[in-house]
């Protein structure tokens, strides 16, 4: 009888203890965490029923980013025969910026894919579809797909890429922008002249805006089928039924069609993409009203005649203008600011939702003498991060502190109002004109990015998710987090997000990793993000507590916190992070023994700036971040904001390049640091690493520097390039931060 219950008692808690573990939920692994889905479209249909979704995932064995086209329809009203659907519409895994024609009918996007029987279906097998994609060197033409599936069709070709596109307001036509193009002699006496010699700058070459006549190109397409291009050797880059309407001598980055057709806008660019002269990036209006029906022929030499149009400047100013959207009125066009400031000398802002009247008299007065140029909701503190033109006003998906809620607003003057949703974060928000549905894309800390639909935008907390390819990580035991606020030694409350490890939550003395976020304009908060560049979710799932501060230079806490960087690039946001860290061990929530930081890209400027402040950090992992100032603001793309950082150019403030620089105080380093860079990197140009790593090595510093071939700044080529940073980066991590591997 004893041993009866002995053996009872032995079942029951053999029993409790089975439950448990099979109600618990096992950890996140690195091969799960880097096949996450991330997505980079969504577009809501004219009637709201269906949504286009763009897709980015791994494929391991093409050693590739897959980037696809889903669709998902749901009437609304019980109709569909098999209930709402989601169906995988694009296969050839090089396919991007999906837009719907006006009238439903199709879809239009950019694809690199190559143009044979093999790789232009989107239906069935598309295995080995890419292999040849970088060997063949296929640049994004212009595709259209219908809703209702089958295969793609291309509409234009050529050796010139497509860089942006627009459908017209009555679907007929699609106007799109490449490289001017040359004939076949053009370019063989270009090659005879110049062989391979590359003449920087003086070689470039501006944009043509095509309009091209849909039906026709669809008969065209018809008419000739798929040949391959050694069938059918072009003479030059013409398309045939396309007509040139304008002329630009910059690139044209983004182009949109008024909703009456009347219109077209477009942002420029530097040729090159570099943003080097404020002037380079602006925003420009088409007059379609005398644009000739006919196309335009080409010459007996081959050239097309000149355009009948000309792009008309909208603004003048010292911002890099993004993100064009037509107003509802056909007059005003509505931009965001990337880096600079509409309203005088060349200052970084976040980014704030403007519009432009288009009917003001063309000036080349700055925007804040001509008035043409009014920013929407002023008293809003934080960056409007994404937004989208409604019937009756805007939504706009914008930041405060860590949330990045949903807000409306009907007219410039008001101020933005909160609508009703979940805590989190939202993005890439699509409405339709003839439907009150919105699309989006949300995630937290404990929910992964999904595409979801709500009815209207006042039941944004009743929307229901339509994708679930991130599935997996709601059956992991993934970190929970909460925001943390310390004061600065000026008296400045500084914000950041503590991310702990699964079933640690609020616990006492982690390890501690502080993780910093680049831009330096961006903000980390409650979000889910699984790649490369943010994997702080990882990290705590191995044991550490995150620390993700959002210091001077952040976004979210209002242009004044922003600008304070300047001009002191990095000592000024190194204090806040320190005393961050000082606050935390102060508190007995990060244990001051097992103390570890990194970061990438802005975050590696800091991290490399912050291991000559202190040997505090037992270990660093940096990747594609300065050491010094002056190399890289000639090589950077981006010089604009350098030479804002740092108070001028390199000969203008001489002192400040030196004192705000890593190499110059690179002996006090006694943190073992681990490097990344990408090979082709231009925004931080990869010779900041070696100079960083041989630094090291001289001084007998624990190093590894990791160089990915073919990579520029983001490692977007080859997924196996960002799995193995992560991969070593926690590997280091542990053997030098002291985090056992069984945590």
């Amino acid at each position: 009888m004893k041993t009866s219950k002995h053996f009872l008692l032995l079942a029951v808690v053999l029993g409790s203890a089975w439950l448990a573990f099979a109600d618990g939920k096992p950890k996140l692994t690195l091969d799960e965490f880097f096949n996450s889905v991330s997505y980079s479209a969504v577009a809501l249909s004219p009637d709201g029923n269906s949504v286009v979704i763009g897709t980015e995932r791994a494929d391991w064995d093409q050693k590739i980013f897959r980037t696809d086209l889903w669709l998902y329809h749901d009437d609304g009203k019980g109709g569909s025969l098999n209930g709402p659907t989601l169906i995988q519409l694009t296969q050839s895994g090089h396919d991007t910026e999906p837009k719907w024609s006006p009238d439903g009918r199709w879809i239009a996007f950019l694809s690199e894919r190559k143009r044979s029987s093999e790789t232009d279906s989107d239906s069935g097998d598309d295995k080995n579809k890419n292999k040849d994609k970088d060997d063949k060197g296929e640049v994004s033409q212009i595709y259209v797909i219908s809703p209702a599936g089958g295969e793609a069709i291309p509409l234009t070709e050529g050796q010139e890429e497509v860089h942006t596109f627009s459908w017209s307001a009555d679907s007929r036509t699609l106007y799109f922008a490449t490289r001017n193009p040359w004939t076949k002699a053009q370019k063989d006496d270009y090659k005879k002249q110049w062989k391979d010699v590359v003449q920087y700058r003086t070689a470039e070459r501006g944009d043509t805006i095509f309009a091209l006549d849909v039906a026709a190109a669809l008969a065209h397409h018809a008419a000739e089928g798929t040949k391959e291009e050694s069938e059918t050797e072009k003479e030059s880059d013409l398309n045939p039924g396309a007509r040139a309407i304008a002329t630009s001598p910059l690139r044209v980055e983004d182009l949109v069609t008024s909703p009456d057709g009347r219109k077209l806008a477009l942002v420029s660019n530097a040729i090159n993409q570099r943003q080097e002269k404020p002037e380079d990036v602006e925003i420009y209006a088409v007059d379609l009203a005398g644009v000739a029906r006919a196309p335009s022929p080409a010459t007996a030499g081959g050239e097309t005649n000149p355009p009948t149009v000309q792009p008309r400047r909208l603004t003048h100013n010292h911002a890099a203008e993004n993100s064009l959207r037509w107003a509802n009125d056909n007059r005003h066009v509505f931009f965001s600011v990337e880096v600079g400031d509409v309203t005088g000398p060349y200052r970084d802002l976040q980014p704030h939702l403007y519009w432009v009247d288009t009917e003001k008299p063309d000036s080349e007065r700055p925007d804040s003498e001509t008035g043409a140029v009014e920013q929407w909701s002023k008293d809003f503190i934080g960056p409007v991060d994404h937004y989208t033109v409604a019937p009756d006003g805007v939504l706009a998906a914008a930041r405060l502190g860590t949330e990045v809620a949903v807000y409306s607003v009907a007219q410039p003057g008001q101020s933005l109002h909160k609508l009703n949703g979940w805590e989190g974060t939202y993005e890439i928000l699509s409405t339709s004109a003839h439907s009150p549905r919105v699309a989006f894309v949300y995630s937290s800390l404990q929910k992964p990015a999904e595409v979801y639909l709500a009815e209207s935008a006042d039941k944004l907390d009743q929307a229901r998710p339509i994708t679930s390819l991130n599935h997996l990580f709601t059956e992991r035991d993934l970190p929970q987090g909460k925001p943390y606020r310390w004061k600065a030694e000026d008296g400045t409350t500084v914000e950041g997000m503590l991310i702990y490890p699964p079933g640690k939550f609020e616990a006492k003395g982690l390890p501690m990793f502080t993780f910093i976020h680049g831009g330096p304009a961006d903000a980390d908060g409650n979000h889910f993000e699984a790649d490369w560049y943010q994997w702080a979710e990882l990290a705590a799932t191995n044991g550490w507590l995150v620390f993700e501060p959002n210091y001077r230079g952040s976004t979210g806490y209002g242009d004044k916190f922003l600008m304070q960087i300047v001009p002191v690039i990095v000592s000024r946001p190194g204090k806040d992070i320190l005393e961050g860290v000082d606050a935390l061990v102060k508190d007995g929530i990060a244990d001051r023994d097992h103390l570890a930081i990194g970061g990438y890209s802005y975050g590696g400027y800091m991290t490399n700036w912050l291991i000559t402040q202190t040997t505090r950090f037992k270990a660093a992992v940096t990747g594609a971040g300065a050491v010094e100032h002056v190399g890289n603001w000639g090589n950077d793309d981006t010089t604009m904001d350098d030479a804002y950082f740092l108070g001028g150019r390199p000969w203008e403030a001489q002192q400040r390049y030196h004192d705000e620089a890593a190499i110059y105080q690179i002996d006090k380093v006694r943190t073992p640091t681990h490097m990344v860079a990408g090979a082709d990197d231009i925004r931080v140009a990869v010779l900041e690493d070696y100079l960083l790593e041989h630094a090291l090595y001289s001084l007998g510093i624990p190093n590894k520097l990791l160089i990915f071939p073919g990579e520029g700044h983001s490692l977007s080529k080859n997924p196996w390039h960002g799995k193995i940073k992560v991969r070593e980066e926690m590997k280091w991590l542990q053997k030098y931060g002291g985090v056992p591997s069984s945590n």
